[in-house]
């Protein structure tokens, strides 16, 4: 149930990101949801929105809340993210999670 959760955030992510471009890969669960995510995005993403679920996904338990580095290096907080920059490319491989990510950056 937990990984439906999270597989079901990451296609929100990606589906809000991808607002515009290429919709035909996309799944139809993801066209449905697609009108409301591009009228909420403006264009920008979102660290709580399009970022934080890739690094929940990726990262986590270590990295958040009750992790063994969260003390050192908290994914919860978008300063951390911004400091690491493309660092975090050696965990996340996806290159649709990582042009998220670049795009957060360059704001």
């Amino acid at each position: 149930m937990r990984e439906l959760r999270i597989h079901l955030l990451l296609l929100l992510a990606v589906s809000t990101y991808s607002c515009g471009r290429n919709v035909g890969s996309l799944t139809p669960s993801a066209k449905a949801q697609e009108p409301a995510a591009a009228s909420s995005s403006n264009n920008k993403v979102d660290f709580v929105t399009h970022v934080e679920p890739i690094l929940k996904a990726k990262c986590q338990p270590c990295h958040f809340s009750g992790g063994k580095v969260y003390d050192k290096l908290p994914f919860d907080r978008p300063e951390t993210i911004k400091t690491l920059g493309t660092k975090l490319f050696t965990r996340i491989q996806d290159e649709n999670e990582r042009k998220v990510i670049r795009e957060f950056l360059a704001q």
